[in-house]
């Protein structure tokens, strides 16, 4: 049934807060989303439990469909770390109505902890940051394929204390290069084809991820499976840089079950866990392995 002009009112004013969010503060997508959610919470007038998860379902399901929609908004990436985002609130909300029985109470639980959690999911990006930068070496050079903020944290906390080059993939080479240039870090952009070709030149390669499958494989930019491959054959370390709120319920098993709609121009692909070395988490450094175990931890 469509909208009552009261829901059309919320669900407006919970897509601008999230839009705004994402454009002007610079979030990450699924934390904009743990927020804008917490905004319906606050402007919840449902008086039973029920009420209340029914109005974060559909303001959940308003931010996927409207962004899905929205050109530019999800900065040329697909729904999946949006989706992830919000599940892991809904999950959070599903606990909390099942621990209290006073309504009232319920929801201002609800709001510390999810406010709580809106904080330590904006922390994520400096605590890998601060894991992963060892793993880059002075002197070393470093590939990094798509535009990850998450990746180029970990780049400017290594440019602290280490002197290193890095080869961008020419698909978001100007702006990763002007990121980098801005760290005073030397960046070479070379074609994407070229990869094979300059992977024996290269360290290690440092990746971002849309998402990170039950398998600890992850689904990223195009052309990342064969950034992996690549390195895989030449004995390169392959690391993924991606917060646990992107870790997601799925399990592809080939690169048709992604969630790609113009598959002739897919903008995202799967890399199987066999080619990535190590996952740098606000959750810890894992192994591939170990991705399985977090989601279900994150998920009871």
């Amino acid at each position: 049934s469509p909208p009552s002009p009261m829901e059309a009112s919320g669900d407006s004013a919970m897509f601008e807060e999230f839009s705004g969010l994402v454009t002007k503060e610079d979030l990450a997508i699924p934390v904009a989303a743990i927020e804008a959610l917490l905004g319906v919470i606050k402007r919840s007038k449902a008086a039973t439990m029920h009420g209340l998860d029914e109005e974060l379902r559909r303001g959940r399901d308003v931010l996927v469909a409207a962004s899905a929609k929205e050109e530019g908004l999800l900065r040329g990436r697909t729904t999946m770390s949006l989706v992830s985002g919000c599940e892991l609130m809904m999950r959070h909300a599903t606990r909390t109505f099942l621990e209290f029985s006073d309504f009232d109470e319920c929801k201002r639980a609800l709001l510390v902890r999810g406010e709580a959690f809106a904080r330590q999911s904006r922390a994520s990006r400096d605590r890998i940051a601060e894991l992963a930068h060892p793993f880059i070496r002075d002197g070393s050079r470093v590939l990094v394929h798509g535009r990850s903020r998450v990746a180029l944290a970990v780049l400017a906390r290594a440019a602290q204390s280490k002197r290193f080059s890095v080869v961008a993939t020419e698909s978001d080479g100007a702006a990763v290069a002007a990121d980098l240039r801005d760290l005073g870090l030397p960046v070479d952009i070379i074609a994407d084809a070229a990869v094979a070709y300059f992977m024996e030149t290269v360290d290690c390669v440092l990746l971002g991820a849309e998402g990170v499958v039950e398998n600890g494989g992850v689904v990223n930019k195009i052309g990342t499976l064969v950034v992996a491959v690549c390195a895989k054959s030449l004995d390169k370390p392959v690391y993924v840089a991606a917060e646990a709120f992107k870790f997601a319920r799925i399990f592809p098993l080939k690169q048709r079950d992604l969630p790609v709609t113009d598959t002739l121009r897919p903008p995202i692909d799967y890399t199987p866990p066999a080619y990535i070395s190590l996952l740098f988490t606000n959750l810890g450094v894992l192994t591939p392995a170990a991705v399985s175990d977090e989601l279900i931890r994150l998920y009871q």
